[in-house]
This record gives C-alpha cells, sequence and structure tokens, in this order.
C-alpha cells in the first residue's frame, strides 16, 4: 500500500524585525518629541537610538538571511516593482514642473540665474555614464566569471563617481542659493530643486546600496549563485541614471531656455 508522504514547512522565528519595529517606535515618538513637545535634546537621542536600532536590525536580518536562507531570485523583482512606483514620482513632479513653465512662459526668464550652467549638468551627466557602465561590470565579472574582488573593485568605482556627483552637485547648490536662487524665490527655483533634490535622494540611497553590495562581496556572501542583491542594486543605478537625464533635459534645458 502506498503512502502519501505530507511536507511540512518549517518557520525559523528572527529577532532581527524586532529590532526594526523598535526602531520604527522610536523614531515616531523622537519625531514628536522633537517637534511637538519641544523636547529637541530628548528628540536627538531617541532619534540617534532608532537609528542605531534599525542599522542594527536590517544588518542582522540580512545577515541571517544569507547564512540560513536560500536564494529565491524575488529580490530582481522586487526591484523592479519599486522603481515603478518611482517612475510615478518623478512623472508627478517633471508634469507639475512643465505645467508651472508654459503657464509662467513670460515672466519665466526673469528667473533664470546665472549659476544653473548645462556644462555643470553635461560633467554631471558623464559622471553618471561612467558610474552605469562600472556596475554594469561588477554585474558582469560577478555572474559570468564568479569573481568577487573584480566585482567589488568594480562596485567601489561606481560608488566613487556616485560619491563625486553628489559633492558637486550640492555644490552647485550652495552656489546657486548664495545667488538667491532659493526653494521659495519662484516657480524656478522650487521646480529646480525639487527635481534635483528628489534625484539626488535616490543616488543616495543608490550608494547606500553599493556600500552593501561591498559588504556582502567583502565577506563572500554574495557570489557567482547567489547575485540577487548585485542584480537588483544594478537595475536600481541605471534607473537612477535615466532618470538624470530626463532631469537635466527639463530643469537645466528646459529651464533655461529662453521662451
Amino acid at each position: 500500500m502506498a503512502h502519501t508522504g505530507v511536507g511540512h514547512h518549517h518557520e525559523e522565528a528572527s529577532k532581527w524585525p524586532f529590532f526594526i519595529g523598535i526602531g520604527g517606535l522610536l523614531f515616531t515618538i523622537a519625531f514628536t518629541a522633537y517637534f511637538a513637545w519641544k523636547w529637541q535634546l530628548v528628540g536627538l537621542i531617541l532619534f540617534g537610538v532608532s537609528l542605531i536600532l534599525t542599522l542594527l536590525g536590517a544588518a542582522g536580518w540580512a545577515n541571517e538571511h544569507f547564512e540560513k536562507d536560500k536564494e529565491l531570485g524575488f529580490g530582481y523583482m522586487g526591484t523592479l516593482l519599486f522603481i515603478i512606483s518611482e517612475i510615478v514620482i518623478f512623472g508627478t513632479l517633471f508634469a507639475a514642473f512643465w505645467t508651472a513653465r508654459a503657464t509662467h512662459a513670460h515672466e519665466w526668464k526673469n528667473w533664470v540665474p546665472e549659476g544653473v550652467s548645462i556644462g555643470m549638468a553635461a560633467i554631471l551627466t558623464l559622471i553618471l555614464w561612467a558610474s552605469s557602465y562600472t556596475i554594469w561590470k561588477a554585474e558582469e565579472t560577478l555572474e559570468k566569471e564568479g569573481d568577487t574582488g573584480k566585482a567589488l573593485k568594480w562596485v567601489f568605482f561606481t560608488f566613487v563617481l556616485g560619491i563625486l556627483f553628489v559633492v558637486l552637485h550640492v555644490n552647485e547648490w550652495i552656489h546657486l542659493w548664495r545667488e538667491g536662487f532659493t526653494l521659495s524665490a519662484h516657480m524656478y527655483g522650487t521646480g529646480f530643486y525639487a527635481l534635483t533634490g528628489l534625484h539626488t535622494s535616490h543616488v543616495i540611497v543608490g550608494l547606500l546600496g553599493h556600500l552593501y553590495s561591498m559588504w556582502l562581496l567583502a565577506t563572500g556572501k554574495m557570489n557567482q549563485h547567489r547575485p540577487t542583491v548585485l542584480q537588483g542594486v544594478s537595475a536600481y543605478w541605471h534607473f537612477v541614471d535615466l532618470m538624470w537625464l530626463l532631469v537635466a533635459l527639463t530643469a537645466y534645458v528646459l529651464g533655461t531656455m529662453g521662451i
């Protein structure tokens, strides 16, 4: 007589989500203490504790995953779905900028400062293009050659280029702000900083992804058979680079046109 086997799915409890949850709770309390209760010192201390617990929980949970779990490959698909949601956010700001540009066409040219340089936008574009190549090389090296050391170097080059982009961009903002081109100066200022600021925040998220990828490669937790994190980070970085082309064309080229 044949017996039908019944499979039992084994679940393991993890302590690390608890740290992240407590960190999130403390963050809301810290926010309330600082802004509503005017307890600035208490708010800052709670925010620091919240940040430590959140980072500790995220690092511990990730480490636990790479030590115990099999890679299912869903991370890349998750990144693509996240990118789709981000396209909606960028699209909203693009639409707002283009609408403001058309509505205030007659006075727009009076708002354009001398410091907004298409040349700087071109330099920033070249930096991100170069970083797209280096992150692609990192992914190719890991998946085809299985060389984690070389892949780590390519990710590091990408990280350096991303840092250079942020430093140059923030320096540009500082000079423009000193010229009186501020967030609240006029519609162009609002649109310019909204678009470039949103994009730069995504660059910073990408840099955190590069740091995480370098740690995984350096510790051997990511390899030719577990490349999903690098695939996701690479896809996100290419998205950030593509968005910059649209941001540059909108905020710099369309923004400075005298029509």
